[in-house]
């Protein structure tokens, strides 16, 4: 199969490697590669870190732009140039039509999850939170409306119950990497078909997948002890599931939670009251059982497995003492 088309390639954090990639060792011909600027860390944000797509890109000798703004006159001059037929978008940001609509084959994106389910900015993480038991990787031509585009392929991976959002991420992102090099065959051969959004027959309502906000981390220990342990392992590893801990002396302290185990018992606990033997276990009361919380993590201390934490933060002997309550 010729495969000398010129692919012009954008996107920024790791998921968006495996795909560039594959198109690189596979011999299709990126003629360059687009990323969002370098990102100051540190303390005092005097440093700067490069994308992992700028570090995967300069490694291979790929031509590069980290443009500040999409419509930069100066930016768009040099997109023209590499004359691409066909761009790629994984994970990068919102195009303007002014460069989605550039190249004479379009430009098609990979997103994750079954189009058009789970259309917005995390929908890994909210497929987990709900407890989906199936995910998926599509590859869509970009269109006004973001997420809407004709569908070209997809791909379907299955959700385990012990699944976290970080496990599903990374079987999606290599998933992700052969579905983009089928999509551009497929492209190459004339037999993409695209398939409008609308014509694809959905059971019950769309479910969007909206930015996820430091407040929507925060746990309801009034939900079912299922609702949430979905919720903390589909916020697992990052950003991560919080409560807050009130002592015995009326200090509150944030605690985070990333991993747990379902304990489905009856109880007349307050939602939220801990049990625990102060050695081995703590259990968190839950509107239908517990929530035994495997692996967490107090403010300003690192993560640990719970017996960890016992061992050297007294959290209180068992549950009549209520010495200790995560309020919600």
């Amino acid at each position: 199969m010729d495969k000398v088309i010129r692919i012009v390639y954008m996107g920024t954090p790791e998921f968006a490697v495996e795909p560039l990639r594959r198109l690189v060792e596979g011999g299709y011909h990126v003629v360059g590669v687009i990323t969002m600027p370098d990102k100051p860390v540190g303390r005092h944000h005097n440093a700067l870190q490069a994308s992992p797509v700028k570090q995967y890109a300069m490694a291979r000798n790929l031509p590069l732009l980290q443009p500040e703004k999409l419509k930069d006159e100066e930016f768009l001059n040099a997109l023209r140039a590499w004359k691409a037929d066909l761009q790629i978008v994984v994970a990068f940001r919102m195009l303007p039509e002014v460069v989605w609509n550039m190249p004479r084959l379009g430009t098609f994106n990979l997103h994750a999850s079954l189009l058009p389910h789970y259309r917005g900015a995390a929908p890994i993480h909210w497929a987990v939170i709900n407890g989906e038991t199936e995910t998926g990787v599509t590859t869509f031509f970009l269109t006004h409306e973001i997420d809407t585009g004709g569908i070209i392929r997809q791909a379907r991976l299955p959700i385990a119950d012990t699944d976290d959002t970080g496990i599903v991420h990374d079987k999606l992102m290599m998933l992700g990497g052969e579905l983009v090099a089928q999509t551009v065959d497929a492209i190459l051969e004339g037999t993409a078909k695209p398939v409008p959004q609308e014509e694809i027959t959905v059971t019950g309502e769309l479910r969007p997948a909206p930015k996820i906000f430091k407040d929507t981390c925060r746990i309801d220990w009034n939900q079912p002890t299922k609702r949430i342990y979905d919720f903390i392992r589909g916020l697992s590893p990052y950003p991560a599931a919080w409560t807050e801990m009130e002592t015995p002396d009326g200090k509150r302290t944030a605690m985070k939670i990333y991993q747990s185990e379902k304990l489905l018992k009856p109880h007349r606990l307050t939602p939220g009251t801990v049990d625990t033997d102060g050695k081995t276990y703590l259990n968190i009361a839950t509107a239908d059982g517990f929530l035994s919380v495997r692996s967490l993590q107090i403010s300003g201390k690192k993560r640990l497995a719970v017996e960890e934490l016992l061992h050297g933060f007294k959290i209180g002997e068992n549950t009549n003492t209520k010495k200790t309550t995560f309020v919600f």
